[in-house]
């Protein structure tokens, strides 16, 4: 989906205490080693417009700067995609008229790279998220279109974002768990398979847990009843690193990464 899960809770007791999980305690992202999905996002701006074939939803609107209706997506109603120059291009998204993402793409004088800065602001947080990442050419445009256009994948590497993006918390709950983001993001679910609500997401995602043994848990999430995500997050014999393949549904990729404890 989209970034990667970020989470936190209340550790309660009613007289009893219960025990701890490996889970417990706050993570972040080692973001220099995610391991991004081989599968390239392709996309074409050319004759005024701009289509993007892997994008969820698929995106096919004008690219002339206005905002333009884009259906699909709880997250944002409208794109406005603004052609710079012949190697620069700006999008804005926006929810009921408030900017909600935007980003500024570049493209190397070679053709073979761009670098993109990106700003999300999170519907439940004060504090926008920044990242910055450089995209490599897997393959071309269509003859005659913008520099922009064609298939690319991450650079491994050349991410970085902000903390908030990075940084989650687990606490155990009973026959069950308690995650938080600095986002807003937040749930409470069980390890009963049933579906638990994402505070704090503007798609109205669902979430159900799946404890597998003490040190692994697999997390589903859905969309309109749909499953979009699931998480496989597994966590180290000494406790200090977790690791997580995600894979999308959707989009049909898979993305791992490793978090440290804090």
């Amino acid at each position: 989906m989209r970034k990667a899960m970020l989470l936190l809770a209340v550790f309660a007791f009613v007289g009893v205490l219960w025990a701890q999980t490996p889970f417990d305690g706050t993570w972040k992202i080692d973001v220099k080693n995610i391991q991004f999905p081989e599968k390239p996002e392709v996309w074409v701006i050319q004759n005024g417009t701009y289509v993007c074939s892997t994008c969820d939803p698929k995106i096919n609107v004008k690219a002339d700067g206005s905002d333009q209706p884009v259906r699909g997506s709880k997250a944002f109603d409208t794109l406005a995609v603004k052609i710079v120059d012949d190697k620069s291009v700006e999008m804005t998204r926006k929810k009921s008229g408030k900017v909600v993402g935007s980003e500024k793409s570049s493209v190397s004088a070679d053709g073979k790279t761009f670098s993109a800065d990106i700003i999300e602001y999170p519907e439940a947080s004060k504090q926008p998220v920044t990242i910055k990442a450089t995209m490599i050419r897997v393959a071309a445009g269509p003859a005659g279109s913008h520099a922009f256009s064609g298939s690319w994948r991450i650079q491994k590497g050349s991410a970085a974002a902000s903390d908030n993006a990075l940084t989650f918390t687990y606490k155990s709950s009973p026959n069950g768990l308690m995650v938080s983001s600095p986002t807003g993001e937040s749930y409470d679910a069980k390890f009963d398979g049933k579906d638990y609500p994402i505070k704090g997401d503007p798609e109205g995602i669902m979430v159900s847990l799946t404890k597998v043994s003490e040190r692994i848990v697999d997390e589903t999430i859905k969309r309109d009843g749909k499953i979009v995500q699931i998480n496989h997050m597994t966590v180290s014999s000494d406790g200090k690193a977790l690791t997580v393949k995600s894979e999308n549904k959707v989009q049909g990729t898979t993305t791992t990464y490793i978090a440290t404890k804090q």
